[in-house]
């Protein structure tokens, strides 16, 4: 393993930039997807051990709905392979991880109005998935630290080291650690997102309305999904000026078949 990481080092030293996001972004990224599935499943396992699960059967046929919808545009993102799961508490909060997790928290469902704004945010967290921003910010934080052995802190017990690797998987203040990913990674996972959910049939337009609910959220305080995945003064205006296309991905959905029917 440690000779295995070390070499991967070694060769992005030498190829800095050595992956591409999808839209177009210089990435650097080490970790085999097998490896971060690996982490990611270790991080949803603490989840459900340290959050209590919904077990409100609407709510969770509800977010699986939305959730499948969306992943069925996602490329390799089959629903079946998926972990969909509803936490029990009032954090305004969702995530996804590597290893095929998404996470939402039941306070999220009062904020996202409808399955349109719901499915905003999930398109949002898959984005951040399929793109790959966790291998980004762990290999990143690896080459910083050089010598970290991140698959054994995934798997071994609880410890600072432990939280801030979930932290850079996505999980944030779910850990007590606010790891925010960076503007370049928020904007790509915005317009990924805004793509899924036209491409699912949901309207984008509710894009705009949801992120505007959630700066409503605690006055002053910013809702939590906010201290975890930042709110930069051009996203809105970033999202309006893809709202075009998304429009006509959109129009092709509906015209296709795909036209969503969540109930909540």
């Amino acid at each position: 393993m440690k000779m295995h990481i070390l070499a991967a080092v070694a060769a992005a030293a030498l190829l800095p930039g050595c992956a591409t996001s999808p839209l177009g972004r210089s990435q650097l990224i080490l970790f085999p997807e097998a490896e971060m599935a690996q982490m990611g499943a270790a991080a949803f396992s603490d989840m459900q051990k340290q959050s209590p699960v919904s077990k409100d059967g609407k709510s969770n046929r509800y977010v699986q709905c939305v959730a499948n919808n969306v992943l069925g545009v996602v490329p390799g993102g089959d629903p079946k392979n998926w972990e969909v799961q509803v936490f029990d508490g009032d954090d305004v909060n969702a995530f996804a991880l590597p290893g095929r997790k998404i996470g939402v928290y039941r306070g999220l469902l009062k904020v996202a109005e409808n399955q349109h704004q719901l499915a905003a945010v999930i398109g949002h967290e898959i984005a951040h998935v399929s793109a790959k921003h966790a291998n980004e910010r762990v290999s990143t934080q690896f080459v910083a630290e050089s010598g970290l052995q991140v698959a054994q802190v995934a798997a071994g017990a609880n410890s600072p080291a432990k939280q801030q690797l979930f932290g850079l998987l996505g999980l944030g203040a779910q850990v007590g650690v606010l790891l925010p990913f960076n503007r370049k990674q928020e904007s790509e996972a915005d317009l990924i997102g805004l793509d899924y959910m036209a491409d699912a049939g949901f309207d984008p337009r509710e894009s705009v309305k949801l992120w505007r609910n959630m700066e409503k959220v605690g006055g002053e305080r910013p809702a939590d999904f906010l201290s975890t995945h930042p709110s930069s003064t051009n996203r809105i205006e970033s999202l309006s000026g893809r709202m075009d296309s998304a429009m006509e991905r959109y129009d092709r959905a509906r015209a296709s078949g795909r036209i969503p029917d969540c109930a909540r």
